[in-house]
């Protein structure tokens, strides 16, 4: 089931779920395709020996130095920081084509707008999808039906040539809602999602898939640069990746579980002392979802650490510490990530600074679980390999 976990602080602090972050994008060897973002205050077995992890690495590694680059024919398309929440980026529906504000999901697998017959308040004001202007439209009489982690959708699912940036998916199956809740407020249209095909609640070919199946992307290899700053230029790249956005080598890290992009992560620590994930656990690595998210119980003791004190939905500290907090360690694969202040601790609509850290994750009840969101993929560019079923962590530029 789709979690989506959202903070909104600027729109609806009641509201939980989980968003992707959306970015331009980029096809491997022939060309690169940027695609618009608008950026949105919003918040979502194992190769466990080292030796067959080098082995893993060395049999299945791409060959990076064929990896498209900025002297590639690249189209672009602006992008927009929208309040510093999430990332939304534009798609095209139809025949001639209707444009819809998406948000790129890694944790979810279909792609779903609104249609001019959604019947609930909200579908007012989103762009709706009319299919009779498509001449590619067909209709099925397949209901879906997704619940998120504040918000449902229901509807019908379609086919219709869909399109991204220059990249073109023919008879691409989607779902049209009917009915929509918890999504008041919200920047974006709809969700698109770059998950796995079997976590398709809707039962259908991710476009990722029939980009890939239809010869449209070269390789298997999608990637996200998201911005720190408001500036047009958060970035998701399909069928290869852009040397340009990212400090140093790519460090590769297995799935834990085909079929999902999580991977096992080492530990959690702050100042040389372990604040989590001391026996080894799972980390979900997710556009979707604006922060970063733990169990309560270990996020709680983060909180103390800071000194963030709880206030409505979210837990404050001071602006003044920024400055003089430690950066928390997440250790993946043997190799220790830094999220500083910087990263952890954001600033609300009033000015107020806010961490970025939330609870609930002991509803994946197999493994202690964290979601790696936007808070740390703003300092990490991260690639998504769906051909070696891996992702790979670089510093972003």
């Amino acid at each position: 089931m789709l979690r989506i976990q959202t903070s909104l602080s600027t729109w609806s602090q009641e509201r939980s779920m989980k968003w992707l972050v959306l970015l331009g994008l980029v096809a491997f060897s022939e060309c690169i395709v940027k695609i618009p973002l608008t950026k949105v205050n919003i918040m979502r077995e194992t190769l466990g020996e080292k030796g067959l992890l080098n082995n893993f690495l060395k049999e299945r590694a791409y060959r990076l130095s064929k990896i498209s680059t900025r002297n590639s024919n690249i189209t672009s398309v602006p992008l927009r920081n929208f309040l510093d929440l999430m990332y939304i980026g534009n798609i095209t529906i139809g025949s001639p084509p209707q444009q819809f504000r998406v948000v790129f999901d890694t944790g979810s697998s279909d792609l779903w707008v609104p249609s001019i017959f959604c019947s609930s308040p909200v579908c007012y004001t989103h762009t709706t999808f009319k299919y009779l202007e498509s001449s590619t439209y067909r209709r099925t009489n397949k209901p879906f039906d997704i619940t998120y982690g504040s918000g449902r959708v229901k509807g019908y699912l379609a086919y219709d040539t869909i399109r991204i940036g220059h990249l073109v998916s023919t008879g691409q199956p989607f779902g049209l809602s009917l009915e929509e809740y918890g999504f008041d407020g919200l920047p974006f249209d709809g969700v698109l999602g770059l998950n796995y095909p079997n976590m398709s609640i809707i039962r259908a070919i991710p476009i990722f898939d029939n980009l890939k199946n239809q010869g449209a992307i070269s390789e298997p290899v999608f990637a996200f640069y998201l911005s720190k700053c408001r500036m047009n230029s958060s970035v998701l790249m399909l069928g290869g990746v852009d040397k340009a956005y990212y400090k140093g080598q790519l460090n590769w890290v297995p799935l834990s579980r085909v079929g999902d992009w999580r991977v096992n992560m080492n530990r959690i620590s702050m100042k040389g002392k372990l604040i989590g994930c001391s026996g080894g656990c799972e980390a979900l690595v997710d556009t979707g979802t604006s922060l970063i998210q733990g169990p309560t119980r270990m996020v709680t003791n983060i909180q103390r650490l800071i000194g963030a004190t709880p206030q409505g939905f979210q837990h404050y500290v001071s602006c003044f510490t920024i400055n003089t907090l430690p950066s928390i360690i997440f250790t993946i694969n043997g190799i220790d990530y830094p999220v500083p202040p910087r990263a952890y601790i954001l600033k609300d609509s009033q000015g107020h600074c806010f961490s970025t850290f939330k609870g609930g994750t002991e509803i994946f009840k197999h493994a202690e679980t964290w979601i790696l969101g936007d808070a740390f993929l703003r300092l990490y560019f991260s690639v998504y390999d769906r051909g070696n079923d891996r992702i790979g962590l670089a510093p972003a530029t």
